[in-house]
């Protein structure tokens, strides 16, 4: 039976769409957040910075009293430095020496940086043009109360962190982690803490190469080993996973040969297959499979292939599932410095490396001729997507 594959862009569509977030959370506090979910929507508490400050070291003086008199000998009364605001009100012909953080006292509204004054005991004289209202920084600059600091569905980072903290906020709300069950299958794989390998036997490079992309504070990470071609285990595995998670990735054994037992698996265990092959090159022989709103992801056994399955289809849905936002992989558009022929309504994903030239970065394939898809070497350097120099057969 002829089966046309379906498009990459389509098959993450579908599943984006039929795919529930998992809506249960739990509260952290923010410096133990990098990296989790963020569950609803956050506002600042405050207006950052609160109070009008100085934005460098200087003399605060009014501005009105040096646009009357460019030479007016300002008397320094005081010092306000961060922490230490000074309390008094500054007159029109009065300064303050003033530092950067430093609350602005009521009757100035200008700072001058010291650079530019001329200090003569305890008074003060500019020896610049100046603009009022400079080296200020106004009440809200950074952050007014009620503007948002971290989207709902954001993956916080350590940025994120230092605003929440900035704004007033100690505990937030964050998404459970999504459990995630990871599946080698094969006759002749072998784990690598195995020390005897006998003719005919590989080591498994896919399931580490999973467990550590998938090595995120969002997810917890299941190693459920190696099985063996056969079917009844598979599906006995795959029940197994499913009822104590809500994702399982297997890699190996999703072509249609006659030791390839994914697809039956997937039905054996009561669930639907969406998605059978994928539009795309490596990464075409790819199953797909939904329980309630539990998924199975069966990836091709070919480690290049399963790396980009699980780079631009798996994770993102992954992040989607654990109630995030930020789906979609980076994509930056150069040309490619070399011209290549696909075949048409299949996308093609080729080992490149960016170089640097004088008018602006271009992909390089120079190693091409090297191009099977177990060669390791090549695709750990970068993988990228050929938009300029391909060219439908």
């Amino acid at each position: 039976m002829s089966i046309t594959p379906t498009k990459l862009e389509i098959a993450r569509d579908l599943l984006k769409d039929s795919i529930l977030e998992k809506d249960e959370k739990i509260q952290s506090l923010i410096h133990k957040a990098k990296e989790r979910i963020n569950y609803k929507t956050i506002k600042s508490m405050l207006n950052l910075p609160s109070t009008a400050n100085s934005a460098v070291d200087g003399y605060g003086i009014l501005h009105h009293t040096y646009i009357n008199n460019p030479k007016t000998e300002f008397e320094v009364i005081g010092v306000a430095k961060a922490g230490h605001p000074f309390k008094k009100k500054i007159l029109p012909h009065q300064a303050i020496e003033i530092y950067t953080g430093a609350i602005m006292p009521e009757g100035i509204d200008t700072i001058v940086m010291h650079e530019k004054c001329k200090r003569l005991k305890n008074k003060v004289i500019i020896n610049d043009k100046i603009k009022q209202n400079q080296n200020m920084r106004p009440i809200g600059e950074n952050l007014k109360k009620g503007e948002i600091v971290v989207k709902k569905g954001k993956l916080i980072n350590a940025a994120d962190i230092g605003q929440l903290a900035a704004s007033g906020n100690n505990k937030i709300d964050i998404y459970e982690k999504l459990n995630v069950s990871v599946i080698s299958t094969g006759d002749e794989l072998i784990s690598t803490e195995t020390d005897n390998r006998l003719k005919g036997q590989i080591y498994d490079s896919n399931k580490p190469m999973l467990l550590s992309l998938l090595d995120h504070k969002f997810l917890n990470i299941h190693d459920l080993g190696i099985v063996k071609d056969n079917r009844n285990e598979l599906a006995k595995k795959f029940a197994d996973a499913l009822s104590k998670n809500d994702v399982v990735i297997s890699s190996g054994g999703a072509s249609d040969g006659i030791e390839d037992h994914t697809q039956n698996a997937i039905r054996d265990v009561g669930a639907e297959c969406l998605v059978w092959q994928l539009a795309m090159k490596p990464g075409k022989p790819m199953a797909i499979g939904r329980k309630e709103n539990k998924i199975i992801f069966c990836l091709p056994g070919n480690p290049v292939a399963a790396f980009v399955c699980s780079k631009l289809l798996i994770k993102p849905l992954l992040i989607k599932q654990a109630g995030g936002v930020d789906l979609e992989p980076l994509a930056i558009k150069i040309p490619s410095g070399f011209e290549h022929k696909k075949r048409k309504g299949r996308a093609e994903y080729l080992r490149a490396k960016i170089i640097s030239k004088k008018n602006g970065g271009l992909f390089d394939n120079s190693w091409k001729e090297r191009s099977g898809c177990n060669f390791f070497s090549n695709w750990c350097r970068r993988y990228c997507r050929n938009t300029y120099g391909l060219r439908d057969s």
